[in-house]
C-alpha cells in the first residue's frame, strides 16, 4: 500500500503544492524560490529516500518567513496523512550526522503529540538568501503540523551552510528510521494501542 500525500495550501502570503512519496528512492524537484532552501530539501529528499514534488511562490518581496514557515506546515501536514494510521511502524528514529566540522543530533516520535526542542547558536545572520532563524521555524511547523515530538541539537559545528545541511539530513534519517515496516509491529507501537 502507497504512503503518499498531495496537499494544495493558498493564502494571501503562499501558494504551495506539495506531493510527498514515504516509501520512493529520493528523487525530488523543488522550486521555493530561496536556493539554498531548494538545495536542502533536495538533500532532505535524497538522504530520507523520499520522493519530494514541491512549488512554492511565496511573498519573498517582504522576506523569506512566509514561504519556509507555511512550507514546514505543509510539508508535516504530508508527513501526517502519508504515515496515516501508524499501524506497523518503528514510530521512533534517530541519527547522529557528521557534515565536515559539523555534528547534528536529531531524535523524533510519531506519537502524535507536537514537543520541538532545538538548540542551535548560528553565528550567521544568512545562508545564500536564506535566513538562519527561519531553520528553526521551518522545523517547529514540521513539528507541530506533524504531531512529531522533534529533537535537534547542534552537538558542534562552525560553519553556517554545514551546520544546517546536517539539520536536514539528520532529520531525513530520523524520518526515514520512524516511518520504517516493522514485520514484529502489527497494530501500532504503543501500550495505550493508539497514536
Amino acid at each position: 500500500m502507497s504512503r503518499n500525500a498531495t496537499i494544495n495550501r493558498t493564502t494571501k502570503e503562499t501558494d504551495i503544492m506539495l506531493s510527498l512519496e514515504i516509501d520512493g528512492t529520493g528523487e525530488s524537484k523543488i522550486e521555493t524560490g530561496i536556493g539554498f532552501f531548494n538545495h536542502m530539501l533536495e538533500g532532505f529528499a535524497k538522504h530520507g529516500f523520499f520522493d519530494l514534488s514541491l512549488s512554492v511562490k511565496g511573498d519573498l518581496a517582504v522576506d523569506g518567513h512566509h514561504t519556509v514557515e507555511d512550507t514546514g506546515i505543509v510539508l508535516g501536514n504530508a508527513i501526517k496523512e502519508a504515515i496515516g494510521d501508524k499501524k506497523g511502524i518503528t514510530r521512533y528514529g534517530s541519527c547522529i550526522l557528521p557534515m565536515d566540522d559539523a555534528l547534528c543530533l536529531c531524535a523524533l516520535d510519531l506519537c502524535g503529540r507536537p514537543y520541538f526542542n532545538f538548540e542551535c547558536d548560528f553565528t550567521a545572520e544568512r545562508v545564500g538568501y536564506l535566513e538562519t532563524e527561519l531553520i528553526r521555524e521551518f522545523f517547529y511547523a514540521i513539528s507541530y503540523s506533524a504531531g512529531m515530538n522533534l529533537h535537534i541539537k547542534m552537538l558542534s559545528g562552525i560553519n553556517n551552510h554545514h551546520m544546517i545541511e546536517a539539520m536536514f539530513k539528520a532529520f531525513a534519517k530520523a524520518l526515514d528510521m520512524a516511518t520504517t515496516k516493522d514485520p514484529r509491529i502489527t497494530e501500532v507501537l504503543s501500550t495505550k494501542g493508539s497514536l
